[in-house]
């Protein structure tokens, strides 16, 4: 069993469409889409959202469901079906952009990340303006914005075809979102799927990767790990 997501857009056609794009990358995570009005038009339903998060806490067997929205009213649709059914603990809305969030959530999932841990994945990918603020006993100095050494790094050669697309960043900053450590890959949040992406790096280029915290060792040897295995493809 894993999480299970539910998708809610206002677009049937959206909500699938970025259901099967995630499935790609997750193949053993339930992944349902709760996208348009009952009747085909555009705009969100409660009954559609309620279903399907039913039907995924229901497959998860009590792993619990993680909820990705598109737009303003999608929110408040997703707000008001996890209040109708008491706002179960193992059932949560994520804050994030639909598409890279679902993707970073799902290969979290996949790697079996517990409800919060895919949540922080979904989330993770707004980049360091969208992590939450250190609380006054965590506020140490440390990272790179504080300037402080980091506490493990690691160089690692491409050797996928591909290089750094997709599914690769998405397995990064998946597995990182989930870990207490500050992650930087060439200079770039490693928890940030995007952000990965755009630094366009084929096969051969060499990831730099710094860490900073408490799983600052597990979090580069997470990377490098990936890293070495082509991410699993040729």
């Amino acid at each position: 069993m894993s999480v299970g997501i539910v998708v809610v857009s206002h677009s049937e056609k959206i909500a699938d469409g970025a259901v099967e794009l995630a499935a790609q990358m997750a193949p053993d995570v339930v992944i349902l889409p709760a996208g348009g009005t009952d009747d085909g038009r555009i705009g969100t339903s409660l009954e559609k959202v309620l279903a399907a998060l039913e039907q995924a806490l229901e497959q998860a067997g009590g792993d619990g469901a993680v909820v990705i929205t598109d737009l303003g009213s999608a929110v408040m649709t997703a707000e008001s079906a996890l209040e109708f059914m008491g706002d179960p603990p193992n059932a949560v809305l994520a804050d994030a952009p639909l598409v890279e969030g679902l993707v970073a959530a799902a290969v979290a999932a996949q790697g079996g990340a517990d409800v919060q841990a895919v949540k922080s994945a979904a989330e993770a990918v707004h980049g360091p303006a969208g992590r939450p603020a250190p609380s006054p006993a965590d506020a140490v100095p440390q990272g790179p914005a504080a300037g402080a050494a980091p506490s493990y790094t690691g160089d690692f050669e491409l050797v996928n075809q591909a290089g750094m697309h997709a599914r690769p960043a998405a397995k990064i900053a998946g597995g990182l979102a989930s870990l207490d450590a500050e992650v930087t890959v060439n200079g770039v949040d490693g928890a940030s799927m995007t952000a990965l992406m755009m630094l366009a790096a084929g096969k051969g280029s060499v990831l730099h990767v710094e860490a900073w915290g408490v799983d600052a060792e597990r979090a580069v040897n997470y990377v490098g790990g990936l890293v070495k295995s082509g991410f699993g493809e040729p």
